[in-house]
């Protein structure tokens, strides 16, 4: 199993339509195209759908070690809107690797590689295994 099987268990990014798109040690891309379920009352992209994007990248960083990681805290700020039919990505880069306390920053950008949003996370090592983890990369 990779560390993307893995993630399909992430059930509740999977129905927001968030996929991963590559892993790696210390990071991970992520993406999202926005259909009209994912649209606020202003017409565009719900912060909500961009933060459960950011998460999910953050997720499959930090666990690219193979140990449980879960997030301690996170913060989003939001640059731009995006528009329905639109895809925006979410890459994920680990910036400490803290045995128990990893650090990552999330840069979501759209088609055009203009800056959304920039989400930062910490997270806690649970020193548990993450189970039947044969590959990290997609």
């Amino acid at each position: 199993m990779t560390l993307k099987d893995f993630f399909k268990g992430d059930r509740f990014a999977a129905l927001a339509g968030a996929e991963l798109v590559e892993i790696s040690e210390g990071y991970a891309r992520a993406r999202l195209t926005v259909e009209e379920h994912h649209l606020n009352g202003g017409g565009f992209c719900q912060g909500g759908a961009l933060f459960t994007l950011a998460d999910l990248a953050f997720a499959a960083a930090v666990n690219s070690h193979r140990v449980l990681t879960v997030s301690t805290s996170s913060n989003i700020t939001y640059f731009r809107s995006v528009p329905l039919g639109a895809t925006v990505y979410a890459e994920a880069t680990e910036l400490v690797d803290h045995h128990r306390m990893p650090y990552a920053e999330v840069k979501i950008t759209d088609e055009q590689n203009r800056l959304v949003a920039i989400f930062t996370s910490s997270g806690y090592r649970k020193q548990v295994a993450v189970m039947g983890i044969e590959n990290v990369e997609c």
